[in-house]
């Protein structure tokens, strides 16, 4: 059934996620965008509204996407919010039809990042030198531990996956390389992915140690890629086909949190609190629990993130995210399937396109349409991301009923 408050999404695609030095920020979004809107069965001229997400350009994305797929004077919100910046996208076009200003709205992500190297807390490539110097902001709170410490995002997530480890037990070396393997294995059945090999556990535990427990497999790719979604209101969708409303996915929750004020440490970030507010805030909007999702695609930035986000997302109790792990569920044959595309250790993670991608992955279950991936029976599931800052998006996804 179709309710007029309801929002869904039309179309989304993706690109293929890698090195595409043929194609610039431009070309790559608007290649996203026009997949996207043939998917949905539209055109620039239907869009009300365009939100567009880049974080390493030079500003104006939206601008100067719509003088290449269609200039139609629309509003455009140009968005940065860490690696949350495409559901942060998809955020404000869900919100412009919420307030009642639009039917439709486009939303898109877009990086060029192959080649980019090891990313500081900023977002800038590390320098040339053979020292790291602090400066700026945070350069006075930061450790001077070495070329990559805690200021950048494999000391943070190796920190935060051996306190939960500490805290807990269970999570050692080998669980963390365990759970790489696993991404990497589902890598094989996702085309669009940056990486489609399957490792070895010795050949992820051997590999070069990028900040322990993390070794380079286990870390995210740096690539380019983009993402593009059509959101509409169901008000307009039931004046579409009924094609276009049987491949129509409903968004039964949106929501975008950021870090709550508490008596902590500002050095190193807080990737726990504002997940688990954000997925709590999601489960109560939807009138559904985890145990309601047939999948979910999670911020695996590193072997060690995919781990606490077990636990932060409510997909085991409290605590027991390495027996969650254990009993074999977050595998594609699994009780509870995570990162079927292979999650950003592999699909890959040109930052403002991955929010998006990841929705698309589940729609892409939702819809039947996952080819040798495909989780049967899907009709819910959980797309997050989360952005060092800090931002965190968790969206909701059911399968159209029509």
């Amino acid at each position: 059934m179709i309710n007029d408050d309801d929002i869904w999404i039309l179309g989304i695609n993706m690109t293929k996620f890698g090195k595409r030095p043929d194609l610039d920020t431009v070309d790559l979004a608007a290649e996203a965008t026009m997949a996207a809107l043939a998917d949905g069965g539209v055109t620039m001229a239907d869009m009300d509204v365009l939100a567009a997400g880049n974080l390493m350009g030079r500003g104006g994305i939206g601008q100067q996407l719509q003088k290449q797929v269609g200039q139609t004077g629309i509003p455009v919100f140009n968005v940065s919010n860490a690696c949350a910046t495409g559901a942060t996208a998809l955020r404000t076009a869900i919100m412009a039809i919420k307030a009642g200003e639009a039917d439709m709205g486009l939303a898109v992500g877009v990086e060029k990042l192959a080649g980019a190297g090891l990313l500081g807390g900023g977002g800038e490539a590390k320098s040339d030198g053979h020292h790291w110097e602090p400066n700026g902001r945070y350069g006075a709170v930061a450790t001077t531990d070495g070329r990559i410490g805690t200021d950048t995002m494999p000391g943070v997530f190796a920190q935060v996956g051996m306190e939960y480890g500490h805290k807990y037990g269970g999570a050692d070396f080998d669980l963390f390389a365990r759970i790489s393997e696993k991404n990497h294995a589902h890598s094989t059945l996702n085309p669009l992915a940056a990486y489609s090999k399957r490792f070895t556990l010795d050949e992820i535990k051997d590999d070069i140690m990028i900040a322990y427990p993390n070794t380079r497999p286990m870390c995210s790719a740096n690539c380019d890629g983009a993402a593009a979604a059509v959101v509409i209101s169901g008000e307009k969708l039931k004046s579409l086909s009924i094609e276009q409303q049987r491949r129509a996915v409903k968004i039964k929750a949106s929501v975008l949190t950021s870090d709550p004020w508490q008596e902590a440490c500002q050095v190193l970030p807080d990737v726990n609190t504002l997940t688990k507010n954000a997925a709590a805030t999601a489960y109560e909007a939807a009138g559904v629990g985890p145990e309601d999702l047939d999948l979910v695609e999670l911020h695996d930035c590193f072997a060690t993130a995919e781990l606490v986000h077990y636990d932060n997302l409510g997909l085991c109790g409290e605590g027991n995210a390495v027996d969650f792990f254990e009993s074999g569920a977050p595998w594609r044959d699994g009780a509870l399937p995570v990162n079927v595309s292979g999650g950003l250790q592999s699909k890959g993670h040109p930052i403002s396109a991955t929010g998006i991608a990841n929705i698309w992955e589940v729609c892409h279950h939702l819809r039947d349409e996952a080819g040798d991936r495909q989780i049967q029976g899907a009709t819910m599931g959980l797309a997050h991301v989360i952005g060092l800052g800090s931002a965190c998006g968790v969206h909701i996804l059911e399968k159209s009923a029509a």
